[in-house]
């Protein structure tokens, strides 16, 4: 298998879920959600955390014993859980911000992101972000960029980053297309070793004829990340390739965060679940 699954709810519900299925429980680990163990010293650790952020110790144990969210979140940050799916019967606000309040970023990271993986017959490409950041700043696209490229590179994959706009190298001067122009220039200050380049359109990044007019342009073949100047843009471009056939999306996947953490989205597929388990217990992104 590619992880131990432990499962947060009431194990005769879940039994005979599984039985209903025909499937088996060997291996999974069950823990009662009316009868959670550690809920004191949870709560006592959220409590310390939080508690100059508006969280008291009342309201500290009172999460633990009622939000399932919460509670895993707790096992993850204090290594009693490697990694955590959540969300499918929440919005993806409700545990998002969680995950963020209780593991957190990883040191050296400012903001965490979205990615998704789209399957189709070129290959992978990944989208960022999507989820997350709803309109970042020059520096924060950039963060965006090198989270997406180290996470697709942990993959085996050689990132290919180019760096969305309405606007190619500069032919439409607006401070929309400049701060993506600002945030090709810092990534690759930063990470010189990234194949990256931008600000350019859609269609410069996935077509190496329409780069012709621009033959400084350090792009190699077709990008195979594509970074978007704000979430509105990065979500229906996901969204948009969600409803066409021949297509698989897996995500969204949480990048920069301190411990692998993965939020489901509403209606998921049960085939999209195991790849997100399985990125999740491989830990790339975290």
């Amino acid at each position: 298998g590619i992880a131990k699954p432990i499962l947060i709810g009431r194990p005769e519900t879940i039994a005979r879920r599984i039985q209903d299925l025909g499937l088996s429980a060997e291996g999974i680990e069950f823990i009662d959600r009316d009868e959670m163990p550690h809920q004191d010293r949870y709560a006592e650790e959220l409590w310390a955390l939080r508690g100059r952020r508006g969280v008291t110790r009342v309201e500290a144990h009172k999460m633990m014993r009622h939000s399932r969210t919460c509670y895993g979140l707790m096992m993850v940050r204090t290594g009693d859980a490697d990694g955590m799916l959540a969300g499918i019967t929440a919005s993806y606000a409700e545990t998002i911000r969680p995950a963020l309040q209780i593991v957190g970023v990883r040191e050296g990271v400012e903001h965490a992101a979205g990615l998704y993986m789209v399957i189709g017959k070129q290959g992978a490409t990944f989208f960022a972000d999507t989820s997350i950041n709803i309109d970042p700043d020059a520096e924060t696209v950039a963060e965006i960029a090198v989270l997406s490229a180290d996470l697709v590179r942990a993959l085996g994959i050689v990132p290919r980053v180019a760096m969305l706009s309405f606007s190619n190298f500069g032919d439409a001067p607006h401070p929309e297309s400049r701060k993506m122009a600002r945030a090709t220039a810092l990534v690759k200050q930063q990470r010189p070793d990234l194949i990256v380049d931008g600000e350019m359109q859609l269609d410069v990044a996935m077509r190496e004829s329409a780069r012709e007019p621009y033959p400084f342009c350090s792009l190699e073949g077709t990008a195979n990340v594509l970074i978007f100047p704000n979430l509105s843009a990065g979500n229906i471009a996901y969204k948009l390739l969600t409803v066409t056939e021949g297509v698989d999306v897996i995500g969204p996947l949480v990048l920069g965060m301190n411990r692998p953490v993965n939020v489901l989205q509403q209606g998921v597929s049960v085939s999209n679940i195991v790849h997100l388990a399985a990125i999740t217990a491989a830990h790339p992104g975290s």
